[in-house]
């Protein structure tokens, strides 16, 4: 069986996958990669199904494969060599035995992720391979730990894609939820018209927002009774910082909640690196159902949308130690 030697990792580094679902009642969200859209967009460039992967936050790390190995490089982009040459992100790549694959800081954005051919084969809790620190389930990586891969079934590699953009802030769309009517007019005005700022203080829980000024709050109604609560909340606690919740969230809550960002940009939310300006939109049902149709449909289309990696023969003077699949190079991508 093909392993994954970590000689180093970064902080948070983790295995995820898409979440669990169906165990809400008992105390567990989902969790799952914090940007789902990078599960998506490995899977298109290794040509399979989306599965496990490593979630680098901010920071990869170190790692030595076994045997010869496809892998993908997406999610927010860092700098990474192979064996000390430079690799493009956004790309898929062989990973020779033995080679060694250095991935550093990102430059835009917040979640890194590096996927396998053939996936992680680490073992399934309650039907998920994902880590979800704040239920206990698995650990962030160390040195030293050695992870099974599943078998490839092979297929190219020098893949790039052109990523969905979600690494600047920007604008997410929000639907009222159930305490929006207790935020005066003035207030819900006043949160939708003022660009906040991602504080420091996120994880894989949720994001702090910082505004301007003068923060938000409940003008009547101030007892709120806790009450179930999901990924995209926005949550208004007493010192008036929005806080959007992510995929690891808590399942209950009593925290009055502002609006509920969509999922298709709940993505965009998490990449949102810390000092960079977010704006949150309300939208109608109808506008939400319209942008996750859209979504979905941006989601099953990025298989077809990705492209070979072109390199200049003239550009490598060692081009005979270069291992060639179907005219593309082996992995060393400039």
């Amino acid at each position: 069986m093909t392993e994954l030697m970590v000689h180093s990792a970064g902080p948070g580094v983790t295995v995820q996958d898409d979440g669990r679902g169906g165990y809400l009642a008992l105390g567990l969200s989902r969790g799952g990669a914090a940007d789902r859209i990078a599960l998506f967009e490995a899977a298109a460039l290794l040509a399979q199904p989306i599965g496990a992967v490593l979630e680098l936050p901010g920071f990869g790390g170190r790692f030595e494969v076994t045997q010869a190995t496809r892998i993908a490089l997406c999610g927010a982009p860092m700098r990474v060599r192979i064996d000390g040459v430079s690799a493009v992100w956004n790309a898929s790549h062989l990973l020779p035995a033995g080679a060694i694959l250095d991935i550093g800081a990102v430059t835009q954005g917040v979640y890194g992720y590096l996927a396998f051919g053939g996936g992680l084969a680490t073992p399934q809790i309650l039907g998920g391979q994902g880590t979800h620190l704040t239920a206990g389930l698995g650990r962030v990586l160390q040195s030293g730990d050695r992870l099974p891969l599943g078998p490839d079934k092979g297929g190219d590699v020098g893949q790039a894609l052109d990523p969905l953009p979600r690494w600047d802030g920007g604008t997410a769309r929000v639907l009222p939820s159930l305490q929006t009517e207790m935020f005066s007019p003035d207030q819900r005005q006043r949160f939708e018209a003022s660009p906040l700022t991602r504080d420091t203080r996120a994880n894989r829980m949720g994001v702090r927002m910082l505004p301007d000024g003068e923060g938000f709050g409940l003008t009547a109604g101030g007892t709120i009774l806790s009450e179930v609560i999901t990924p995209g909340d926005i949550q208004i606690p007493g010192d008036g910082a929005p806080y959007v919740l992510l995929s690891e969230c808590q399942t209950t809550g009593g925290y009055p909640r502002i609006g509920t960002v969509i999922p298709a940009d709940l993505p965009r939310v998490a990449q949102t690196p810390a000092g960079a300006r977010l704006q949150f939109r309300f939208v109608t049902r109808d506008d939400a159902m319209a942008a996750e149709a859209e979504y979905r449909r941006s989601l099953s289309d990025l298989p077809r949308k990705t492209y070979p990696l072109v390199r200049d023969p003239s550009d490598m003077p060692d081009l005979l130690s270069y291992s060639l699949i179907s005219g593309v190079t082996a992995g060393e991508e400039m």
